[in-house]
C-alpha cells in the first residue's frame, strides 16, 4: 500500500485517517539532543532501529554522529544495507541454516557484528562464513539480570569468547549485555543504582577476559531509559538505544528522558453516541496497549476507555466539549515500537504541512 504523493503539502487535517503522523521538527530535535549529549564521552551512540524501521531515520541518525545502526531482526538488517546502511550490529542470535545463509550473504555488503550465546551456534557461523569467504565481526553476549539472552558472566563468557576467537571466519570484537529490565524504573535515583550494580557483572566481566589475555574491543548495552547512565559507565564502548528518536507514552513517564514524542496518531470522530463519549476510527488494529491504553496529545480532558478491534471508545470529562464526528484528533502511542509496525509509511509533518511519505520499510520484517 502506497500513500498519494499529492497529498505532500496538504495540511494535517486532509489526511484520511486512521494515519501515523511524525513530527519532523521533532525527530530531528531528539536526534541532535541525543547526539549533543554524548560528545565527549567514550561510549558512541548505534542506535537502534527496530523503533523506526527506516533507512532515511538511520541515515539521520549518522549524520548526527552516530558510529552504526543496530538491529534486532536479520530482515531489519536487509533492509539497512539495501538504504545503504554499512556498519550494523545485529544484537541478536542468528541461528538456523536458512537465516545464517542470508546473514553470509550480508556480509558480502556490509560491515556485519552478530550476536551469540551457544557453542554450537558458533561452529554453524564459522562453517558457513568459510564457505561463503567472509569475516564476521561477533559480541558474545552476557546476562546481566535481564534473563532472556546472554551467558553467564565470568567463565562461561570466556570460554565461548574464546571459542569465537579460534573460529575460522570469526573475529571475536567483544561483549555485549542489555539491562532492558531497568530502562523502565520509574526513579532516576533508583535507575542509576541498578545499572551500576547489574553493568557491574559486565564491566568485570570485561577485566576478566582481558586478564585471561583475550583483548575486548567492544562493550555494547543501554537503551533510552538508560542510555545517559550507562554511557558513562566505564569500558562501555557503544550504547544501543533508539526509542528516544520518537519516544512515546511508556517512556514519558519515567524521570530522567528529556527527549520529545514525535509520533502520534491521527484519528477521527465517527461517533457521539452519548454527551459524555465518542468514538473513533483507531482500535487495536492501529495502536497496540501492551504498554497501557495510549493517551491523546494535548487533551487532558479526552480519556481512551477502550480499544476493539477497529474502534476506541472515549470519555469527555466536560460533556460540553465541541466534538462531532468528523472532527480530528491526535493520540500518542504508548508503545511506538509496535505501533508503528503495524503501519505502512509515516506522513512526516512540518509545521502542520506533509513534508514527506516515508514507508516504515522494515515494517513486519520478523524473520
Amino acid at each position: 500500500m502506497t500513500a498519494p504523493a499529492a497529498l505532500i503539502g496538504s495540511w494535517v487535517e486532509e489526511i484520511d485517517t486512521p494515519a501515523l503522523l511524525l513530527d519532523l521538527n521533532i525527530m530531528e530535535q531528539n536526534i541532535v539532543r541525543m547526539a549533543t549529549a554524548f560528545r565527549g564521552l567514550t561510549a558512541k551512540l548505534r542506535p537502534h532501529a527496530k523503533t523506526h524501521k527506516t533507512p532515511i531515520i538511520a541515515h539521520k541518525h549518522l549524520a548526527a554522529g552516530a558510529i552504526g545502526i543496530t538491529c534486532a531482526k536479520l530482515g531489519e538488517a536487509e533492509i539497512m544495507v539495501e538504504g545503504g546502511i554499512r556498519d550494523i550490529l545485529l544484537a541478536n542470535q542468528i541461528v538456523g541454516t536458512r537465516k545464517i545463509s542470508r546473514l553470509v550473504s550480508l556480509a558480502r555488503h556490509a560491515d556485519l557484528i552478530v550476536a551469540v550465546d551457544d557453542g554450537a551456534n558458533v561452529q554453524d557461523l564459522s562453517q558457513a562464513a568459510q564457505a561463503a569467504g567472509v569475516s564476521l565481526r561477533v559480541l558474545v553476549e552476557v546476562d546481566v539480570g535481564m534473563r532472556r539472552c546472554g551467558v553467564v558472566p565470568g567463565e562461561p563468557a570466556l570460554s565461548l569468547a574464546q571459542q569465537v576467537e579460534k573460529a575460522p571466519g570469526l573475529k571475536f570484537a567483544g561483549l555485549m549485555g542489555y539491562e532492558g529490565h531497568l530502562v523502565f524504573v520509574p526513579s532516576l535515583e533508583e535507575r542509576v543504582h541498578r545499572v551500576h550494580t547489574d553493568l557491574q557483572l559486565l564491566i568485570d566481566t570485561v577485566s576478566f577476559l582481558e586478564s585471561r589475555g583475550l583483548p575486548v574491543g567492544i562493550v555494547s548495552a543501554g537503551g533510552t531509559g538508560t542510555a545517559l547512565i550507562t554511557g558513562r559507565l566505564p569500558r562501555v564502548t557503544e550504547i544501543q538505544a533508539g526509542s528516544y528518536v520518537f519516544m512515546d507514552g511508556r517512556y514519558k513517564t519515567i524521570e530522567g528522558v528529556d527527549c520529545e514524542c514525535a509520533l502520534t496518531l491521527l484519528t477521527t470522530v465517527v461517533s457521539r453516541p452519548r454527551p459524555d463519549r465518542v468514538i473513533i476510527d483507531a482500535g487495536m488494529k492501529t495502536l497496540t496497549h501492551e504498554f497501557g491504553l495510549p493517551r491523546f496529545k494535548g487533551r487532558d480532558d479526552l480519556e481512551l476507555l477502550g480499544l476493539s478491534e477497529e474502534h476506541g471508545t472515549v470519555k469527555l470529562n466536560d460533556p460540553s466539549v465541541a466534538l462531532t464526528p468528523g472532527s480530528t484528533l491526535e493520540i500518542v502511542p504508548s508503545h511506538g515500537d509496535t505501533t508503528l509496525n503495524i503501519h505502512d509509511f509515516y506522513y512526516g509533518i512540518r509545521r502542520g504541512r506533509v513534508e514527506a511519505i516515508w514507508p516504515i520499510a522494515a515494517r513486519g520484517k520478523s524473520r
